[in-house]
């Protein structure tokens, strides 16, 4: 079981997020002051601080600082009330894994505080930092999509070729780069992932390749770069193409030369990584208005792998719902058993546009609403439940001796929207007012389309 140590001033807070920590199978221990938290450190062994940035005897800075004297391996997670950028870049250039702004978000803090115990000193992935319904998990979905992704995962695993991952937001990108690394013959060594769309210009050098001590102000100690920490494995560019132009040239050299140079160093380091770049926008667009380097493109892109979205790929919505049913039953300490007859129509008839993101957070809100064994459509957001796509096309009814085959194009498009909203009508037991938001209209505009339509109800 991971051990945090939680440093507050507060004890009705201290109470509060350790009674939250525990329940997710983290052992807590609290102290009031900075020196208080130092010599618990001392005493005992953490996986994680997590500490309040003003305190009565030090600031955060302050005892970060000590912190490091003591331990380099520790990950700090630091939390103000006093939400400064420039302090969260100072911190973080002298080794603080994340900043969190109060009042924090329990979700928030809990996911960062697993991406901070998921790496060990090194940036390695620690499993047995992270409880074993959390650890990396890849679902295989029954979509010929699907098929061809895992087909393509077996084909470029066991290579050492660079792989670009191209896809919508939430569609997996990641688990897909996890999965490249596990199946191949680097599994046993690091695995280390960047968000490079969370790095600013001034920070993505020193995290990409470390510093040294003095490099700049804030520079307190040698910071060991992605690349370093790597070494042997795999690292994951996640949206590459938000690097600056300046970073993608140091990138370039740390790619075909296999070193790097920290900052403020005047020696190279060896380096044996293989790359995993991921984006969500057309990187050749990019290179095409000279947003990024040609050369960098084409050293990336040794294979490219297009995940679809999940609305193209509905056979796995309802694999990818039950599972994460499964993971949100764990997190939240609920048994429901599965989804009602109208809650899989209605998986399967919406367009999902944050993919697998959105679906296991719509999943998760409604394990946590369900008041039966079964999800119902009352458990669903109502632009889920009550969803109907659009027709893509008029389709003439069999019977063209009663109704006449629609030719016309304004016919056709007031006959759908009648439809449409006798539909809608119908689904929310007509209640104008839920009919009206769902339909993106007012109450005004519908009144006045049941009227042209001859609507009575």
């Amino acid at each position: 079981m991971p051990k945090i140590l939680l440093i507050d001033d507060d004890p009705t807070f201290c109470l509060m997020l350790s009674t939250f920590l525990k329940r997710q199978q983290y052992e807590v221990k609290t102290a009031f002051t900075a020196n208080e938290g130092l010599q618990q450190l001392k005493a005992g062994t953490f996986d994680l601080v997590l500490t309040d940035f003003r305190l009565p005897d030090k600031n955060g800075l302050e005892l970060l600082e000590q912190i490091r004297v003591l331990t380099t391996e520790v990950p700090v997670i630091l939390m103000t009330h006093y939400a400064d950028i420039r302090t969260a870049v100072r911190a973080i250039k002298m080794g603080a894994f994340e900043y969190l702004a109060k009042p924090i978000n329990p979700d928030e803090t809990l996911l960062t505080i697993r991406k901070a115990l998921s790496r060990n000193a090194k940036g390695v992935e620690s499993e047995a930092a992270i409880p074993m319904r959390n650890r990396f998990s890849f679902v295989k979905g029954a979509s010929p999509q699907s098929l061809q992704l895992e087909e393509y995962i077996a084909l470029i695993a066991p290579t050492n070729m660079s792989v670009i991952i191209e896809g919508e937001s939430g569609t997996g990108k990641e688990y897909v780069a996890r999965k490249i690394h596990q199946s191949s013959k680097r599994h046993n060594k690091p695995f280390v992932a960047i968000d490079c769309g969370a790095l600013s210009k001034e920070l993505a050098g020193s995290e990409l390749f470390g510093h040294v001590k003095g490099s700049f102000t804030g520079a307190m100690a040698d910071k060991e770069g992605q690349f370093e920490a790597a070494n042997g494995g795999t690292l994951f560019l996640d949206e590459i193409g938000n690097l600056s132009y300046e970073i993608q040239v140091k990138l370039l050299r740390a790619i075909q030369e296999r070193k790097v140079r920290k900052i403020g160093s005047n020696t190279d380091l060896d380096v044996d990584v293989r790359i995993i770049a991921a984006t969500n926008e057309d990187l050749v667009q990019a290179v095409s208005q000279g947003e990024f380097r040609e050369d960098l493109y084409h050293r990336l892109n040794e294979f490219k792998i297009n995940i679809s979205p999940l609305r193209d790929r509905q056979a796995d919505i309802l694999i990818f719902a039950d599972y994460f049913l499964e993971v949100a039953n764990h997190e939240l300490e609920r048994d429901v058993n599965g989804f009602d007859a109208a809650v899989t129509v209605a998986m399967e008839r919406y367009s999902w546009p944050g993919n697998l993101r959105e679906l296991k957070n719509v999943v998760k809100r409604a394990v946590l609403l369900a008041k039966g064994n079964e999800i119902t459509l009352d458990d669903l957001p109502p632009e889920i439940a009550y969803h109907i796509p659009m027709p893509t096309n008029i389709v003439t009814p069999p019977d063209a001796t009663r109704v006449a085959p629609v030719t016309d194009l304004r016919s056709a498009t007031e006959r759908s929207e009648k439809e449409l909203i006798l539909d809608m009508l119908e689904r929310v037991k007509y209640n104008k007012s839920k009919a009206a938001r769902l339909l993106n209209i007012d109450r005004k505009t519908l009144y006045n389309k049941m009227r042209q339509y001859n609507i009575d109800a």
